[in-house]
């Protein structure tokens, strides 16, 4: 599937990269080193993530991230 991203809210993002995953919150967390409870405020927009943070969770599920100029 493909996104783009600027059509979202961060917190819409991590969201389906999370189900993308199939995962729950609580299980998703665990690979990011996160609660569930962080990870529920974040997809609820209550916490935001760094962008390194952000990142990192890309790499662990392997989400490709294409930044492009606008013609």
């Amino acid at each position: 599937m493909k996104i783009i991203a600027n059509n979202y809210q961060a917190k819409d993002i991590v969201r389906m990269i999370r189900e993308w995953t199939e995962l729950n919150q609580k299980e998703f967390g665990i690979t990011l080193s996160r609660s569930r409870d962080s990870i529920n405020n974040i997809e609820n927009g209550r916490n935001r993530m760094y962008l390194n943070d952000f990142l990192e969770m890309c790499k662990k599920h392997n989400v490709k991230i294409t930044i492009e100029r606008k013609k």
